[in-house]
């Protein structure tokens, strides 16, 4: 059973996170708190899996919580949970040993898989902030793709990597499957098989190893026009 701690200072969203867990089977949360303080004190007190913890709180922030337990040497996941998308608030809570970031206007849907993921040791990162993780990837990667692991050398169908190519460009499932007009089950068909034969087990994994070894082709970000240059 994976053991959850939950800390947002919202008592609605916390309401809203523990329905979604609890009506999973193999997850319980067994503690709630409503501040930085409060989620130091529940991690060390009930050594829970994964730690749900809101980025914006009203002592510690996230990064502090985050960085703190880190050095504590826990080991708890810790799950990021916010609405900021910002390249900072990203960066400094991965970088302070977040396993995972999950956006609040994604979380009824995604939350439950983002645990098991970080209660599996691996990261899960909202779409929109793993495009962010990826294109920085991009940048301190050689453009020469690793030669031992071509296009060629993977077995992808075409299918799997118009699928590869579109995740690796931050689209989550619904998005993907309107792209390609296809049902989201195929898609998850597609991303299970693309998994299997990439040999990873999270969507981030599966963008840096096909961008590193050339297997998809991300475009630069399009730059945002301000309204006083038109």
């Amino acid at each position: 059973m994976i053991t959850v701690v939950v800390v947002d200072d919202h008592p609605i969203v916390r309401a809203g996170m523990r329905s979604v867990l609890e009506a999973a089977d193999d997850m319980t949360v067994i503690a709630e708190g409503i501040n930085g303080a409060d989620a130091l004190q529940l991690v060390a007190q009930h050594c829970p899996t994964v730690l749900v913890l809101d980025v914006n709180l009203p002592d510690l922030n996230g990064i502090e919580v985050t960085r703190q337990l880190r050095e504590q040497h826990i080991a708890t996941a810790i799950l990021a949970l916010t609405v900021h998308d910002d390249s900072q608030t990203i960066f400094g809570l991965l970088e302070s040993g977040a396993v995972g970031y999950v956006l609040k206007d994604e979380a009824l849907e995604t939350l439950a898989h983002a645990v098991r993921a970080a209660a599996q040791g691996d990261s899960w990162l909202s779409p929109a902030v793993a495009r962010q993780v990826v294109h920085r990837a991009i940048e301190r990667t050689p453009s020469t793709p690793a030669p031992a692991q071509s296009s060629e050398s993977i077995s992808l169908t075409p299918s799997e990597r118009q699928v590869l190519s579109l995740l690796a460009q931050g689209l989550d499932n619904a998005a993907i499957a309107e792209r390609l007009v296809v049902t989201k089950r195929t898609i998850q068909n597609h991303i299970s098989n693309i998994y299997g034969k990439l040999s990873v087990g999270t969507r981030t994994e599966a963008m840096l190893y096909a961008i590193r070894h050339g297997l998809v082709h991300i475009p630069p970000a399009t730059p945002t026009v301000d309204a006083g240059d038109e």
